[in-house]
């Protein structure tokens, strides 16, 4: 176990780059969490955690205990208040945190896939991750525009459903509509078909773009376009919203599958 309570520590210095730098999490293969939940849906995962980090007063309420016996082979690091403070990615961190490597997608081939064009914004990501892990999709494929998907704060708004999915990053997703065998199902703002005249009852993919331009003419010329009706003054929905309301009428359209069978 070890305790710092110097910024100029080079173990927190590294910490500090891995909480901050994009290139550095992807060189590393690591992420930041922060939390008991995120690190209760690592350990159910089956996530390897390489370092368990606590402040001293969580250090003394033994809260370090439990994720110990669930990774003994990690290292223990307990920062100073102000040093942990500077370390999360919210205003009052949790007192344990833990660097995770970022698991590999498994490859499979997915029933229910969900592609992101350029989504910009770490909160929109993680609420997109999380429905989509809610609504049973297997795999979400992020084109190279897109914000990252292991940010603490897209993992923070995800609580964890990055552990759940395959999630590729920088994907050519024109490419990846053109060899997937099965329908994908494009959000655009005025398609004449509607979300609820789509068949979801089969293996499909759904598509979404940037939260102000919308998808690129190229993505777009390669799926199926659809509109989500509102009848009210709104002109469009949030990205996030737009995709909970296509799975979950793909959840629905399940269920009254599984009833009638």
């Amino acid at each position: 176990m070890q305790s710092i309570s110097s910024r100029q520590n080079p173990r927190y210095r590294a910490l500090r780059d891995l909480a901050a730098d994009k290139r550095t999490r992807r060189q590393r293969g690591e992420t930041l969490l922060d939390g008991e939940h995120l690190l209760q849906v690592a350990c159910t995962t089956g996530a390897v955690v390489r370092t368990l980090i606590a402040s001293p007063a969580a250090q003394a309420a033994g809260e370090l205990d439990a994720w110990q016996s669930a990774w003994p082979q990690a290292e223990v690091i307990v920062l100073t208040e102000p040093l942990l403070r500077a370390l999360a990615p919210t205003h009052n961190p949790t007192g344990i945190m833990a660097v995770v490597s970022i698991p590999r997608p498994t490859g499979r081939t997915p029933r229910c896939a969900v592609l992101l064009e350029d989504i910009q914004d770490p909160g929109n990501l993680g609420a997109i991750l999380r429905t989509a892990a809610a609504a049973g999709v297997d795999a979400v494929h992020l084109s190279p525009g897109c914000c990252e998907a292991w940010s603490p704060k897209a993992l923070r708004g995800g609580q964890g459903a990055q552990f759940q999915l395959d999630v590729y990053e920088g994907v050519d997703l024109v490419a990846w509509v053109r060899a997937w065998p099965g329908p994908c199902y494009a959000a655009v703002l005025g398609a004449k078909r509607q979300l609820y005249a789509l068949d979801l009852r089969g293996d499909c993919a759904f598509v979404f773009g940037n939260e102000g331009a919308g998808l690129s003419p190229q993505l777009r010329a390669v799926c199926a376009p659809f509109s989500i009706p509102m009848p009210g003054r709104t002109e469009s929905l949030n990205v996030a919203a737009a995709t909970a309301v296509s799975l979950f009428e793909r959840v629905r359209q399940l269920g009254a599958l599984a009833t009638k069978g």
